[in-house]
């Protein structure tokens, strides 16, 4: 299988970014807009193949008018949506530490073995995304296309940059994914296993 190139941007600032947002869909402030525009800006010079967004609105809102500008092919994925929070949906962390300590703590230091009350596994979330990008490498492939502009949420790009990087995954919350941000991976199939490299530019 050949190898994709994905440049992965999260979303800007958006009218809840103080909550833990997971499935919520709040849009995007003139911030997050402009935050985003700038990183494109900054990759001006690539030449996607086509443009792939999470369907929640802080991504999509932008990611749709980009592809009808570049004249870009222009899907949504489901399943590269925002981890799921359960109870915690909506809520400042200050909050929930107020309410829940001890729950808050575990999910932070340990989210392989704690999670959200109600709120979806890491494990669930990481195979919903890596069977999402399994599919896309696959309809790429088909297409003969190997560049790709994602656009997506923090934990989506936090776990495929532990993944790339082979860091244990209760790292997880302490990877880097800055609000309109763009991060270069490469991607390729081996015995149906998903391959992942980050490009440093």
């Amino acid at each position: 299988m050949p190898t994709i190139q994905l440049d992965l941007l999260r979303h800007g600032a958006t009218e809840q970014g103080h909550t833990l947002r997971g499935h919520i869909d709040d849009a995007l402030t003139a911030e997050g807009l402009a935050q985003m525009q700038a990183s494109i800006d900054t990759h001006s010079n690539q030449n996607w193949h086509v443009i792939v967004s999470s369907p929640l609105l802080r991504c999509a809102y932008f990611a749709a008018p980009l592809a009808q500008r570049l004249a870009c092919p222009y899907i949504e994925v489901e399943a590269l949506k925002e981890m799921y929070f359960g109870e915690w949906e909506g809520k400042t962390t200050q909050s929930i530490y107020e309410q829940s300590p001890e729950e808050l703590a575990n999910f932070w230091q340990c989210p392989t073995q704690y999670s959200a009350p109600q709120g979806e596994r890491l494990i669930d979330f990481q195979t919903r995304v890596l069977n999402a990008l399994k599919k896309l490498i696959e309809l790429m492939s088909m297409q003969h296309q190997s560049h790709a502009l994602v656009v997506t949420h923090g934990g989506v790009i936090k776990l495929l940059r532990c993944l790339a990087q082979q860091r244990p995954l209760d790292e997880l919350l302490t990877m880097q994914a800055p609000l309109g941000e763009l991060v270069t991976l490469q991607l390729s199939t081996q015995d149906d296993q998903l391959m992942i490299q980050e490009m440093y530019q």
